[in-house]
């Protein structure tokens, strides 16, 4: 069994601060990408995970754009259902890092691994992950690596199998050509849309494919698609028709059926328009559904503990403590006042940093709140500006849908023209043959009603077609209009979300700086208590002060060796699966 000074040993970045404000607690998971910790920033208390680029890959140049387009392509969609990124940067030593929230829940491929799901859970966590892809499709982001690795599933204010996507790096990936050259295939190919495995560019209907995927994996309890061989895999997802979930489950409703085979339809046009439009259908699904069952099993199911509370550790109001009992212990080995110069200047310096040091950590504490707050104000508006475009984007996709429906019925009444036309042609013929001069009145007059009531006819489904054309248009129109707002929205989201970043990399600039400077007092102060110690100890008269005073460095080093252990003890993630706000595939 690993102990933890063997974890220690293994992964000397456990206790490490990152930044100077992201203090490495334990390990979570490693990836292609990356390392995944669980971290605590120091001046604010706030849990979080972290992921670090492995060492090898620092030499990567392109990991940094990756990295940034990663933090910025979730940030501009901030949907409930989207992990949140805090932070992104580098470090002096060069190390790239993503902080997001620390997720405490299980992956759904973990849950789909045990068997299939009950329908109403099934539809439940679908739908939830549609809501989420919808948004970000309105903004303009793919994910393009939707996965059952990539979900997990936590409890948030009660409601449990609250979904979190995770992983939107290789959304970035799509939007510069240098990261993704073109007819490149990246992603997982279980979960590949034809399209991908011909190494097109990925779209949103491609992510409603890989939903497709992931419900009928939840609702069988097994892939539409296996291979060990991944060429034969991806050709099986570019032309083999999916199986029909119910010849494998048997109970599975034929409405939950026909969502999954419109979203594994090989032709993109003929899935569902977007994530609207399956929400809809989700949702109208749903309300056929009974109650939740699994509600009360779910109950019962192991939740993670929380994250250990932080180690204590001194702070700057100690070493004024110290700086006093310098000063006793100083006055104690010189009743004349007359102490050596260097040690009298010694025992200024310790009084002076104990101050700055002081002013210092409000300075830090003030500097992190307003970060703290512009985050909030800058997320909560990136949410509400996120939610206006999608009302927008639902309203222009229930637009194009009729516009569509309105084309659909005009083309219909198109052939019955072209079969009134050819009914008229017939008709006139025989009125302007020469046969008509034989026929009596009553045949003629038949003639001629004929001929009558087919241009009566093909004027009337002309009346018809331009009715459907005109509703069309009008539909077409209305899209237009809503597309032109959205698209306006988005800019502005846009530009308030690069200020946005420009004003937290200033406010983190100014934190790093301050940071530095309490490195440089922490040194300055235990060079100057170094030496006060070295040449006080060997006065008789000053033995119990300094034996206070080392008795007081020994309990503060123990704690904060107590501090490392505890931390490496809680390396292994908790029962239930504690996972960062980043994937194993990070």
């Amino acid at each position: 069994m690993t102990t933890a000074a063997s974890r220690r040993t293994q992964d000397p970045y456990l206790g490490k601060t990152v930044a100077g404000r992201y203090r490495l607690e334990a390990r979570l998971g490693e990836g292609g990408m990356g390392v995944v910790y669980r971290a605590r920033h120091v001046l604010i208390d706030r849990v979080c995970a972290i992921k670090l680029i492995r060492p090898d890959l620092r030499s990567e140049t392109h990991l940094r754009a990756w990295m940034l387009r990663e933090a910025r392509a979730a940030n501009r969609v901030d949907h409930a259902h989207i992990v949140q990124i805090h932070d992104v940067g580098e470090t002096d030593e060069g190390e790239l890092y993503l902080v997001m929230e620390l997720l405490v829940g299980t992956a759904l491929s973990t849950v789909v691994g045990k068997g299939p799901m009950p329908v109403e859970r099934a539809v439940d966590i679908i739908e939830q992950m549609c809501a989420a892809l919808a948004r970000a499709h309105d903004l303009g982001v793919v994910h393009r690596d939707l996965k059952s690795d990539n979900i997990m599933l936590t409890v948030q204010g009660g409601r449990k199998d609250f979904v979190k996507i995770l992983d939107f790096g290789l959304a970035a990936l799509t939007r510069d050509a240098r990261l993704a050259p073109k007819g490149a295939v990246f992603g997982t190919p279980e979960y590949m849309a034809p399209e991908q495995a011909r190494g097109e560019d990925a779209t949103p209907l491609c992510d409603l494919y890989a939903l497709g995927i992931l419900f009928f994996e939840m609702l069988t309890g097994q892939l539409p698609f296996r291979s060990s061989d991944r060429e034969t895999l991806l050709e099986m997802q570019r032309s083999a028709p999916a199986p029909r979930p119910r010849t494998l489950r048997t109970d599975i409703p034929p409405q939950a059926e026909a969502i999954m085979l419109r979203l594994l339809e090989k032709d993109p046009s003929k899935r569902f328009r977007d994530g609207h439009h399956l929400q809809e259908e989700l949702k109208a699904f749903q309300r056929t559904l009974p109650g939740k069952p699994w509600d009360a099993q779910q109950a019962d199911a192991p939740v993670a503990a929380p994250p250990p509370p932080p180690a204590p550790t001194p702070g700057v109001q100690e070493w004024g403590t110290r700086a006093a009992n310098f000063q006793r212990t100083l006055a104690r080995g010189y009743p004349n006042g007359t102490p050596p110069d260097d040690i009298k200047t010694a025992s200024d310096t310790l009084w002076d940093l104990a101050a700055r040091a002081a002013r210092l950590e409000g300075e830090l504490a003030s500097h992190s709140q307003k970060l703290d707050a512009t985050e909030k104000r800058g997320r909560a508006l990136r949410a509400e500006m996120g939610r206006k475009v999608e009302e927008l984007a639902a309203e222009e996709s229930r637009a194009l849908r009729e516009a569509s429906d309105w084309r659909d019925r005009a083309r219909k009444i198109e052939g019955s023209i072209n079969e009134a036309k050819k009914e008229l042609e017939d008709a006139s013929r025989r009125a302007d043959s020469r046969e008509v001069a034989t026929l009596d009145l009553q045949r003629l007059r038949q003639v001629f009603e004929a001929s009558g009531a087919a241009r009566a006819h093909v004027e009337a489904n002309q009346r018809h077609h331009e009715f459907q054309l005109m509703h069309a248009t009008e539909k077409e129109k209305q899209a237009a209009d809503l597309r032109k707002q959205i698209d306006e929205l988005r800019k502005q989201l846009q530009r308030y979300s690069d200020a946005l970043e420009n004003d937290l990399a200033a406010g983190r600039d100014r934190i790093a700086t301050r940071v530095k400077e309490a490195l440089g007092f922490e040194k300055t102060f235990d060079e100057a208590s170094t030496l006060m110690l070295g040449h006080l100890r060997d006065k008789p008269e000053c033995r119990d002060l300094i034996e206070e005073l080392v008795n007081g460095e020994r309990e503060r080093t123990a704690n904060a060796r107590h501090s490392r252990v505890k931390r490496d003890g809680d390396a292994m993630p908790p029962v239930g699966g504690a996972v960062g706000g980043a994937s194993a595939a990070g």
